[in-house]
């Protein structure tokens, strides 16, 4: 029987990652059941993996007896000094950017406007960054299992590529010479942070 694991997220784009980079483990991974009407978790953890604990801790007592995943991941800037870090899904709107509510959701559109105006004066060879994942398995209210994964880039002075999601398209992978943006998910979560956390997890689940 295929094990069979719910993850506590409601973006489409983290859902289609997981699924496709746990397909090579014949492990099911679905949306946790009516997440979507469940109120989310106030994110304050200082790390990481602070926060992906408290999500998979909080989400896995809506689901008795399952394994639910919950991740939490970014991006570290070294010239902002490693920001946006756990801030990276707000990073706009921590400067008051935010979308009217009938309005599509420029959440991307935003963080990466702010982050190419924070980066501006930096030279190339100085926008160095690393995307990085922590990943949290939790059964009724207790975690069982984390791993972490990342990967280096740099950031462009421009988006390239319609592919991934949040700041992919600034995200350039010197050893490919493409952006996330511009490569198949299959590549992509071969060498991503959130694929390398995964595969680290499923290993662990999978034993």
């Amino acid at each position: 029987m295929a094990l069979r694991l719910y993850a506590a997220t409601t973006s489409e784009g983290k859902l289609r990652d997981f699924r496709t980079a746990a397909q090579a483990f014949s492990v099911a991974i679905d949306p946790l059941p009516a997440i979507s009407t469940i109120p989310a978790p106030e994110e304050n953890g200082p790390t990481f993996a602070a926060n992906a604990q408290l999500k998979g801790v909080y989400y896995s007592r809506f689901a008795p007896g399952e394994i639910v995943l919950a991740d939490d991941s970014g991006l570290e800037v070294d010239a902002l000094d490693g920001a946006p870090g756990v801030r990276s899904a707000r990073f706009a709107a921590d400067t008051g950017l935010v979308d009217s509510p009938d309005a599509n959701d420029n959440t991307d559109i935003w963080n990466n406007m702010v982050l190419l105006q924070r980066l501006a004066s930096v030279p190339a060879p100085r926008r160095t960054a690393r995307y990085r994942c922590a990943l949290v398995a939790a059964r009724d209210g207790q975690p069982l299992h984390t791993a972490e994964g990342s990967v280096e880039g740099l950031i462009l002075e421009a988006p390239r590529g319609t592919g991934g999601f949040g700041y992919d398209p600034l995200f350039y992978l010197s050893e490919l010479k493409r952006t996330m943006a511009e490569i198949d998910l299959e590549t992509k979560l071969s060498l991503s942070h959130r694929g390398r956390a995964l595969a680290a997890l499923l290993h662990i689940l999978r034993s």
